[in-house]
């Protein structure tokens, strides 16, 4: 029994550290080096080398003899698909994305909730020169991005102040909301017009606009938002863009049998 123990606590380390260089790969544009792997995620070489060779071997990591580098293979890749395959929101979700992306001229977002962060699952970027870019899988604080604070905005009081006792309310730039109050009254006037809005409270120069998508229940799903830098998300459009982020966000709803809640404000 002692010993069936230690080996289920091994394979259980085994698999920890396995998973923490897929999450450094995945991190690492453009592949890393042995010795990259190896200090970012606290192993000796050696350790990091047996592992990159088992999940080689799975086709979840790939070598590339000529760089040197190590990368996510395909079976991961695959892997991943498993998970946007039963998110349907991700699939169902895109016409309506490029629609709005043709009607606003903006890049289009959808972002889901985990583990107190928002997270980017797909994109339609605009056609402008100058446009901004959210990398999929990449994960932004709820209380200071579009995306987020529509989320939060569609929780009960007690449920943002869990939020914030848990993952606290971190100042991005000078212009994020740090203090609970003023972010409950922020995310009240989000609910009363139907969308939330980021004004350069994640990144200075970028402005952006959300819209929550709700499932069967009433309850958040996902949220979708409009993004670009200031210059031409002006003070003059942000009610239009935001309608037009409201409206792309009820379609998805409803394309997925969900439904808003009653008190759900209009748009402008």
């Amino acid at each position: 029994m002692a010993r069936s123990g230690t080996d289920s606590s091994g394979n259980v380390q085994v698999l920890g550290r396995a998973i923490a260089i897929l999450n450094h790969l995945a991190q690492a544009d453009g592949g890393a080096s042995l010795t990259e792997v190896a200090t970012g995620v606290g192993l000796a070489a050696s350790t990091a080398h047996r592992l990159l060779t088992s999940l080689e071997s799975e086709r979840y990591v790939r070598f590339d003899a000529e760089t040197r580098l190590w990368s996510v293979g395909v079976q991961a890749f695959i892997a991943g698909n498993g998970f946007l395959r039963t998110r349907d929101v991700v699939r169902m979700a895109r016409p309506h994305m490029r629609a709005l992306m043709e009607a606003s001229g903006e890049t289009v977002n959808l972002a889901i909730e985990d583990q107190g962060a928002a997270v980017y699952l797909a994109q339609v970027e605009c056609r402008e020169m100058m446009r901004t870019f959210a990398r999929l899988g990449a994960r932004v604080p709820m209380h200071c991005s579009g995306v987020g604070k529509a989320l939060l905005s569609a929780l009960a009081p007690a449920g943002l102040d869990r939020h914030a006792a848990r993952h606290g309310l971190a100042r991005m730039t000078a212009r994020t909301v740090t203090g609970l109050a003023d972010l409950h009254a922020d995310l009240a006037a989000s609910r009363a017009r139907g969308y939330a809005i980021d004004d350069e409270e994640h990144a200075v120069g970028l402005r952006c606009v959300a819209a929550t998508v709700f499932n069967e229940h009433g309850d958040p799903v996902c949220a979708v938002s409009l993004s670009g830098p200031m210059a031409r998300i002006t003070d003059g459009r942000i009610a239009t863009l935001g309608g037009l982020a409201r409206e792309a966000a009820l379609r998805i709803t409803a394309e997925i049998g969900g439904r808003p809640p009653a008190d759900l404000g209009p748009a402008g």
